[in-house]
């Protein structure tokens, strides 16, 4: 356990320096050292779980669901500290933000990771809801650093929806303690969610659907499912480009984590009790997940700021996923849990693109950016391979996973494939209508080339085709065992 107690010791510990090194390029070189420190800690952990199965079962469980995510959510915490530090040291030189707003967002970045670790390592299903509620908080602060109008204003809405948001599951958390305290004689255990999940077959499944709908409503918010997403597009938008990766490539992520927890419980609660309520909870999160893929995509069409695009992207993808987890089954489940993966790093990797792609025009309006091959070829050629590989192109892993979710809904349900080929040829059509005069487009005069860090980009890319071209053997066994946790089987 002391590579656990590490991983989330060093981001609480980096909250409370970074609040008080007033100095922007000690904070921006400590910022790295807390994330890489995290993202060592994490990878041990990983290796820890590799050998024994599962670690803990008081306050906090580490399985081979959740292990995995921490590890992502490091390392993807650590290269966009890496990007963070000529991004943010560009921003202050032009005056957007001042060393003050500097620190504040050094300690609050670390803060966020704080919280969504945190989220993937308690046990306490309580706990969960007070880290995602704090990792609502410093993505205020975080979104709002620039204090223009539009940024305070997507601050807010981002504070309001979520918050509204947050309530929904918060009473979804005491309905699910009121079934569990039914079961559980220890009061202190009733939000354990490995006591929980041994005592499925007893919690009353009346109930437990009516805490499932409050929790997927509240931290399906989270998620950004529609109707739930109009504060995403604006927060990432408004906020600084490194909070737009980890806000797509990890948040989402992590809500996403706590309505699939909640859902194995449901569906342990449903299959005991009456028959025909059993799949109650997949088919609503099929549903959802299936109307936010579709609606994304055409709202990608819409688009004029190119930060926008990439966050509605990231709707179409979170609904993707949704729809993968409710399908349910060993393939679906696989398949979605190899798209968490490979989407994180794709997006991540494309808002470190889009942010030095903006700095290059000084906008973020899609309009103006044109000719970035020809400005700076890594960046223009960086944002189009990324965006090769978020439409699913082979043979980046979103086609492998892509892939995989087609085919079990074929198996499973294949009257909504037709909507699944429908709705990935309009993202695709979305998306790169806007991309391709952003990379090739006329050079415009008075356009340089800058200071950029294109490392984070090749290395997440380079990840993301290593494992369409094949997923190395650990981490299949991985996604296997994850994959048996969630839906009863394996792939493998």
């Amino acid at each position: 356990m002391n590579a656990l107690w590490a991983t989330l010791l060093l981001p609480a510990t980096g909250t409370v320096v970074l609040a008080l090194v007033a100095s922007p390029r000690a904070g921006a070189l400590l910022n790295l050292l807390f994330s890489l420190g995290g993202l060592l800690a994490s990878l041990a952990l990983a290796l820890a779980v590799l050998e024994a199965g599962t670690l803990g079962g008081g306050q906090f469980y580490i399985d081979t669901f959740n292990v995995y995510l921490i590890a992502l959510t490091a390392f993807v915490g650590f290269t966009s500290a890496v990007f963070s530090r000529p991004y943010m040291a560009h921003e202050l030189a032009i005056g957007r933000v001042t060393p003050r707003r500097l620190r504040l967002y050094h300690a609050s970045f670390q803060g966020f990771m704080l919280a969504m670790l945190l989220a993937l390592a308690t046990n306490n299903l309580g706990v969960l809801w007070v880290s995602l509620e704090g990792a609502t908080l410093a993505t205020v602060l975080l979104v709002s650093l620039y204090r223009t109008p539009e940024s305070v204003e997507a601050a807010w809405k981002y504070f309001i929806l979520c918050g509204v948001g947050i309530a929904q599951a918060l009473f979804g958390t005491v309905l699910l303690y009121l079934a569990a305290a039914r079961v559980v004689s220890d009061p202190g255990q009733a939000l354990l969610w490995s006591v929980l999940d041994g005592h499925a077959a007893e919690l009353e499944p009346v109930v437990m659907t009516i805490a499932f709908v409050f929790l997927l409503v509240g931290y399906g918010t989270k998620v950004g499912l529609v109707p739930l997403h109009n504060w995403l597009p604006d927060a990432h938008s408004e906020g600084p480009t490194p909070i737009s990766a980890v806000l797509s490539g990890l948040l989402l992520n992590v809500a996403l984590y706590a309505v699939v927890r909640v859902k194995m419980l449901t569906d342990g609660a449903l299959a005991a009790g009456t028959a025909h309520g059993a799949g109650l909870a997949g088919m609503l999160l099929m549903g959802f997940g299936l109307v936010s893929f579709v609606v994304a995509g055409l709202f990608l069409h819409r688009q004029r700021d190119v930060k926008r695009l990439y966050s509605y992207s990231s709707i179409e993808h979170m609904g993707l996923m949704t729809f993968a987890f409710g399908l349910g089954g060993p393939l679906a489940t696989f398949g979605a849990l190899l798209h968490m993966m490979v989407h994180s790093l794709t997006k991540s990797a494309l808002f470190v693109t889009v942010g030095h792609a903006s700095q290059i025009a000084g906008t973020q309006v899609i309009e103006r950016i044109r000719g970035l091959i020809r400005t700076q070829p890594g960046v223009g050629w960086g944002l189009l391979i990324g965006t090769l590989a978020i439409a699913g192109f082979p043979p980046f892993g979103v086609f492998v996973s892509e892939l995989l979710l087609l085919i079990a809904t074929m198996r499973t349900a294949p009257w909504l494939t037709v909507p699944l080929l429908v709705g990935l040829a309009v993202a695709f059509a979305g998306l790169f209508r806007h991309v391709h005069p952003m990379v090739f487009g006329e050079r415009p005069d008075g356009q340089n080339a800058i200071a950029v860090s294109m490392l984070p980009v090749a290395v997440h890319l380079s990840i993301v085709l290593w494992l369409g071209l094949s997923i190395p053997s650990v981490l299949a066994r991985w996604f296997d065992a994850a994959t048996r946790l969630i839906s009863g089987s394996g792939l493998l």
